[in-house]
């Protein structure tokens, strides 16, 4: 069994140089944005030209198409009860679903967003159509994973009991293709103490897979800005935040974190890389070496 490190790397000259630079740094898996994250893009398509180039990068490193995941746009609020949002974001996440199925990569991530009437059960199951709908809309082996939030506001998706919440609502004939990710800066901001011993870290997954039925398909590794239970979603590289290393150790250590890709969101050196330059990110390289060592 074996750790899949990767990161979210810059897509300066495209997402298959993202690939590129993710290569470049000793990484298997890979994170990328397939539009700009900040719209709806819920007419947005992906050229063809644009899936050969990828895919044929990514064939020709060590980073297999099933470790690659695709960040969905932030702005997208599945548990919205407003009709006209709620249908914008569930055609967003689909239309994200159906360029992340012609790239051919393992999973879609997503926010689940707010509840913004307080009707939480209400807001799962919103969340739970919107899923149906994009995997009844798109056919193929791409999953469309539930990752869980910093708990900031009326955000859905903080708790074990309500990411399985979601879950409970997706027909067993869709399951094999959802399921849900973890973000360990999220889970430090919504409370959970991943820095008290590895047996508490190791109870904080069981109560995910107890509440889900399952192992999550995903990690996050971002050390936090943030104090426990602050709620703030603030990345930093690992051990320069107030999670720690020993955490990301214990992590590591658990048969949960292996055959999935794990993924870094933490902050870039060089956001300005140009167009053509396939180098290393030194963060990048940095968290590397950092992981490999806690192995």
């Amino acid at each position: 069994m074996t750790h899949y490190f990767g990161a979210h790397t810059v897509d300066a000259g495209g997402i298959h140089m993202a690939a590129r630079r993710a290569s470049s740094a000793g990484m298997r898996a890979l994170q990328i944005f397939t539009a700009i994250p900040k719209y709806y893009n819920d007419k947005v398509s992906i050229k063809a030209e644009r899936v050969t180039r990828f895919r044929e990068t990514l064939a020709s490193t060590s980073i297999s198409p099933e470790h690659v995941v695709v960040h969905a746009a932030y702005v997208l609020n599945t548990a919205t009860p407003d009709e006209a949002k709620w249908v914008r974001a569930r055609d967003g996440l689909t239309r994200e679903l159906a360029r992340s199925t012609a790239l051919g990569v393992g999973a879609v991530c997503f926010h689940p967003g707010a509840a913004t009437d307080d009707d939480r059960d209400g807001a799962a199951e919103r969340i739970a159509s919107t899923i149906i709908h994009a995997l009844k809309e798109v056919s193929g082996d791409t999953r469309l994973l539930v990752e869980n939030t910093a708990g900031a506001g009326r955000t859905m998706g903080r708790t074990p009991e309500e990411v399985g919440a979601i879950l409970a609502h997706i027909p067993q004939r869709l399951r094999s293709r959802t399921g849900y990710g973890l973000d360990t800066c999220h889970l430090f901001a919504s409370g959970f103490d991943l820095t008290e011993s590895a047996v508490a870290t190791a109870r904080i997954l069981d109560a995910f897979e107890e509440a889900t039925g399952e192992a999550p398909g995903f990690f996050h590794l971002n050390d936090s800005e943030g104090a426990l239970g602050s709620n703030k979603d603030r990345h930093r590289l690992l051990g320069e935040g107030l999670i720690g290393t020993e955490a990301f150790r214990w992590i590591l250590a658990d048969k949960r974190a292996r055959n999935i890709p794990l993924i870094l969101e933490t902050p870039q050196l060089n956001y300005e890389i140009a167009d053509d330059d396939d180098s290393a990110d030194p963060y990048d390289l940095q968290m590397m070496a950092l992981l490999r060592s806690l192995l």
